[in-house]
């Protein structure tokens, strides 16, 4: 048996780390973002978490060592720890890993996940997950396809494990003109949420434009450049569909 490499640390590929208020959790969150993603969302804001190779090595202990800093401050604040990406799900060791210890630490603490890869979610790993932010990029199969180049199904298998295994869950939905604002496909997925008892708020989150910059710095087209952003009367339509279902919507 090879001593060395059974006592390795666990590692993972990091992109940075930030300070949130409201969006990433409740309270104040510690986030950290790997690197990493087996998506291509048409509206992605952060091209530059795509690659695990772009990202840099780090260890559970300096991650650890990082929220250390912050832990008195997040704590009272009421918030947390969350793990986004790129995929977080697409590291499962390393993000079960920091979830465990800060766990330990009595942290609160929030996945941020596509659900595309939730098969890798082990038991172990939502055991120590206080809350799944879902991101449910459209119900409908063939728009799913178009705008992530991935599967549906996947993340609807996982949202329904995490209602059976009793998981809190908060839905993100990107409302984006001319691609999920369909309103017989947004019906059909508040109804689908209706059915989860642990759906607890649905966040309609409009498209914007804020990561085009990072396209350009990267070479990239975004592909999303000249598609227009909702207007307020549709993010108020959509999120009125979400609450005729009677889901708590913002």
């Amino acid at each position: 048996m090879n001593t060395a490499s059974a006592t390795a640390p666990v590692t993972g590929r990091i992109h940075s780390w930030d300070l949130s208020t409201g969006v990433d959790g409740p309270g104040t969150r510690f986030v950290l973002f790997v690197s990493g993603c087996p998506l291509r969302c048409l509206y992605c804001a952060n091209p530059d978490t795509w690659h695990m190779r772009d990202g840099r090595r780090a260890t559970v202990d300096e991650v650890m060592e990082e929220i250390d800093k912050y832990r008195a401050f997040i704590t009272t604040a009421g918030g947390g720890v969350t793990l986004t990406g790129g995929e977080p799900l697409l590291l499962p060791d390393f993000t079960a890993a920091v979830l465990r210890r800060c766990k330990g630490a009595g942290l609160h603490t929030a996945l941020d996940t596509s659900g595309f890869l939730g098969a890798r979610a082990t038991g172990e790993l939502l055991a120590d997950t206080d809350l799944v932010l879902l991101d449910i990029k459209s119900f409908d199969i063939a728009t799913y396809r178009k705008l992530t180049g991935g599967d549906l199904v996947p993340t609807l298998n996982f949202a329904t494990r995490l209602d059976r295994l009793g998981k809190r869950m908060w839905i993100r939905y990107v409302l984006v003109p001319g691609w999920t604002d369909d309103p017989e496909a947004i019906d059909g997925l508040a109804r689908f949420l209706s059915g989860l008892g642990g759906v607890e708020r649905v966040d309609v989150l409009p498209f914007h434009k804020l990561g085009a910059a990072k396209y350009d710095a990267l070479n990239l087209p975004f592909p999303l450049q000249d598609n227009p952003v909702p207007d307020a009367a549709l993010v108020d339509r959509v999120r009125g569909q979400f609450r005729a279902y009677g889901l708590a919507a913002q």
